[in-house]
C-alpha cells in the first residue's frame, strides 16, 4: 500500500483519510518530537512516503533529493514558498495547491487583527493584567482608510469586509479586476500613495524576487506614525529587522503579523516582548470550513494524479510538461 505522509496541522483524522483510504492509500502521521521544520527530521518522515499533505516545512533540494521516492506534495494553503520548485521540477514531483478554499478563512484574521490593533490590544490587554487601569481614546475604525496589497481572492474578501465597516478602501494591485473594484467603490492607487495614505497597510502579495524584503526601512518611513502594518501573506515581504525599529522608535504605531522571516518565530525575537505587536502562528487561513476543504482537495489532487488525471488548477510547477506518470 503506498503511504502519503500527513504533515500539515499534524494530528489524526480529517477529510483526507477516507480519500485516500479509499483508493489504495496508507496515511502516516509524523512521530512524535520530530520537528518537521528541520530538515534532518523532515528527510527522516518522508521516508518512503509517495506523497505528501503538507504544511509549511521546507521542502529543501536536500530534502527532495533524500527522497526520491516523493512524487507528489500537496500543500494545504495556496503559498509554495517552502517547496524548491526548481527540484521538483528536475525531479518530476508534482506541487499542488489548495486555491480558492481559504481566503475567507485569512481575511477574517486580517480584520480580527485589524480591529484588536485599532483599539489597542494587545497592550490594553497586557496593562490589566498588570492592574494598569489605563483609559486611552482610540480612533474610531469607521471612516479609517485601509490600504489592501494585492487583490486576489484574499484581497478582495478583506475588501468587501472593509468597506461593511465604513473604511475608505485603498487597492494597489497591478492587474485588478476593474469590475469588483468599481462594484465595491474601491480606489485604485500606486504604491508611494498607498504606503503614504492608509492608517492600516494589510498585505496580500506572493514572495517574489521583487517584492522579498519591499518592506523595509525606506518604505515604513513613508507610512503614518499612527500607521498599523498587518501581515498574512508571507513572512519574506517585511524585513523584521527594519520593522522591529520602526515599532520600537514610534516610526509606525502597530504590527500584526501571522508569518515570519523564519518559523516557527525564534524565542529570541524581540517581537515577543513587544506590546504594540500582535502575533499568530502562520493561521490566517485555517478555520473549520478551510481545514475540512485544503484537506479534502489534497487529498483530491494526489488521487487524481495516481489516475492519470492532471488537477491543473491545483499544479503550480512542471509548466509545459506532458505525459508525466505516477
Amino acid at each position: 500500500m503506498s503511504i502519503v505522509g500527513s504533515f500539515s496541522l499534524n494530528g489524526a483524522g480529517g477529510s483526507h483519510y477516507p480519500i485516500l483510504e479509499a483508493n489504495g492509500f496508507s496515511v502516516r502521521l509524523a512521530r512524535e518530537g520530530a520537528n518537521l521544520y528541520t530538515e534532518n527530521d523532515l528527510i527522516e518522515e518522508l521516508k518512503g512516503c509517495v506523497a505528501v499533505v503538507a504544511g509549511s516545512e521546507p521542502y529543501t533540494p536536500r530534502v527532495l533529493k533524500a527522497n526520491p521516492q516523493l512524487r507528489v506534495i500537496a500543500r494545504t494553503g495556496v503559498g509554495f514558498d517552502a517547496v524548491h520548485l526548481q527540484t521538483c521540477d528536475e525531479m518530476g514531483i508534482v506541487v499542488c495547491t489548495t486555491p480558492g478554499v481559504n481566503h475567507h478563512a485569512v481575511a477574517e484574521h486580517t480584520i480580527a487583527m485589524l480591529m484588536a490593533l485599532g483599539r489597542g490590544f494587545p497592550k490594553i490587554d497586557h496593562e490589566i493584567r498588570r492592574n494598569e487601569w489605563k483609559r486611552v481614546a482610540y480612533p474610531r475604525i469607521m471612516g479609517q482608510t485601509i490600504g489592501i496589497m494585492g487583490l486576489g481572492r484574499i484581497g478582495q474578501a478583506v475588501a468587501t469586509r472593509a468597506v461593511g465597516l465604513g473604511m475608505k478602501v485603498l487597492v494597489y494591485e497591478p492587474y485588478p479586476n476593474k469590475e469588483f473594484v468599481e462594484k465595491w467603490g474601491l480606489e485604485l492607487v500606486g504604491l508611494e500613495d498607498i504606503v503614504r495614505r492608509s492608517d492600516f497597510l494589510t498585505l496580500h502579495l506572493p514572495a517574489l524576487p521583487e517584492t522579498k524584503g519591499m518592506f523595509n526601512k525606506a518604505m515604513f518611513a513613508k507610512m503614518k506614525p499612527t500607521s498599523v502594518i498587518i501581515n498574512t501573506a508571507r513572512g519574506a515581504l517585511i524585513n523584521e529587522p527594519d520593522l522591529i525599529e520602526a515599532l520600537q522608535t514610534g516610526v509606525i504605531r502597530a504590527a500584526g503579523l501571522d508569518v515570519f522571516a523564519v518559523e516557527p518565530l525564534p524565542t529570541d525575537s524581540p517581537l515577543l516582548k513587544m506590546e504594540n505587536v500582535m502575533l499568530a502562528g502562520h493561521v490566517a487561513g485555517l478555520d473549520q470550513e478551510s481545514h475540512f476543504d485544503t484537506f479534502k482537495m489534497s487529498a483530491e489532487s494526489i488521487v487524481a494524479l495516481k489516475n492519470g488525471g492532471w488537477p491543473k488548477e491545483c499544479v503550480v510547477n512542471l509548466k509545459g510538461v506532458t505525459g508525466w506518470k505516477w
